[in-house]
C-alpha cells in the first residue's frame, strides 16, 4: 500500500460522524474534546489547535479524542491519551486509524486499553468519500 496516499489529505482534522459520536457519548457521557475547533467540536468544553490540548491537563474528565491524522501528530495524541488515562477519574475514548503496526500502538494501546475495530470505513463529516483506512475505538478506562 502506498503510505504517501494514506497520509496525503490536505487537512488532518476530520469531524467525527454524529451517529458514531452519539453512540459513544450515550455510553461514556463525554465532558471534553481536547483536539477540536469552533466547527467540529463535540463537547461543550474543547481545546482548539491554538490552545494545544497536548499541553493541557485532562484529569477528571471523560474525553472524546478524534486527533489530527498526520503520521507524527497521531502518535503524539496516542501517547498523551495514554498518559492522561493514568490520572485519577479520567476516562479516554479515542477514534483513530487502525494501524496496529505502529510503535505508538504497541507502546500505548496494546495490552493497555480496550480496542474496538469498526466495521467498514468511516465517512467523516464533509468528506466526499469514506476514509482510505480502517478505524478503531480505543478506550482507556480503569
Amino acid at each position: 500500500m502506498n503510505n504517501a496516499l494514506m497520509f496525503s489529505s490536505e487537512k488532518d482534522n476530520w469531524e467525527t460522524p454524529q451517529y458514531l459520536y452519539d453512540e459513544l457519548n450515550e455510553k461514556f457521557n463525554f465532558t471534553l474534546d481536547p483536539c477540536a475547533d469552533e466547527k467540529n467540536h463535540k463537547c461543550e468544553l474543547y481545546y482548539t489547535k491554538e490552545q494545544n490540548g497536548l499541553l493541557q491537563d485532562w484529569q477528571g474528565h471523560t474525553i472524546f479524542c478524534n486527533p489530527p491524522y498526520g503520521r507524527k501528530s497521531t502518535a503524539d495524541w496516542i501517547k498523551k491519551c495514554y498518559e492522561e488515562s493514568l490520572k485519577p477519574n479520567t476516562t479516554i475514548v479515542m477514534l483513530i486509524p487502525a494501524r496496529t503496526d505502529t510503535k505508538a500502538f504497541h507502546q500505548y494501546i496494546y495490552h493497555k486499553a480496550m480496542i474496538h475495530f469498526l466495521e467498514g470505513r468511516i465517512k467523516f463529516v464533509g468528506s466526499k468519500n469514506s476514509a482510505p483506512f480502517p478505524s478503531m475505538i480505543v478506550v482507556w478506562d480503569k
